[in-house]
């Protein structure tokens, strides 16, 4: 195309006109050539260099994900190994402070045994003293007693019949108690042994 149009002009001119005519021609097309491609290539250039930052930044945080994953991980693997070793700690250590409780049950015992000429109501004094002890020591570790009293309901979850007896009360209920039952934290340790009314 560009030697189109220096023909149709070089045809009306001299042959010195028509070099330095062409020459001019042609720089002045090459310029505006130039002209016209340079803010493509300028925008293809700036296009790249935004993909190449977005690329970058998106591997940073792809990275820092990894990152945050990872101690995230790390932080959950020690929570329950932390768990794991306070657990075998509570069952290795489970009866420490109820043994801890019994200590001065043990302590009393020895100290009566150890009065040779103790009198009767000695003994009494000394054996209600380190009865008072143990329960105050089984209650303080949540062991109570189960001692229903005459006319309760029989209950066969906390209490053991032994036997049925005849008795001026509603059928089905306990008359007494032959041996006291105990439960710890809501469960059954021992069900009262109990004579429960016969129906009538």
């Amino acid at each position: 195309m560009l030697d189109i149009r220096l023909s149709i002009i070089s045809f009306s001119m001299s042959e010195n006109e028509k070099t330095n005519t062409n020459q001019d021609l042609k720089d002045q097309i090459q310029s505006s050539v130039s002209s016209e491609k340079g803010p493509l290539d300028a925008g293809s250039a700036g296009h790249g260099d935004s993909l190449e930052g977005e690329i970058a930044s998106l591997k940073a945080k792809n990275a820092e994900l990894a990152d945050n994953y990872l101690r995230a991980k790390a932080e959950a693997e020690n929570a329950r190994r932390r768990a794991e070793e306070e657990i075998a700690k509570a069952r290795k250590f489970a009866v420490e402070g109820f043994a801890e409780s019994l200590l001065p049950v043990a302590d009393s015992l020895e100290a009566g045994l150890l009065i040779k000429d103790a009198s009767a109501e000695q003994i009494r004094i000394g054996t209600e003293a380190t009865l008072k002890q143990l329960k105050s020591a089984l209650e303080r570790n949540k062991v109570l007693e189960i001692s229903p009293p005459a006319g309760t309901k029989f209950d066969p979850h906390h209490h053991q019949a032994i036997s049925m007896v005849p008795a001026e009360q509603e059928a089905n209920t306990v008359v007494s108690v032959l041996q006291k039952g105990y439960s710890i934290a809501e469960r059954v340790l021992r069900p009262a042994l109990v004579t429960v009314s016969a129906p009538k």
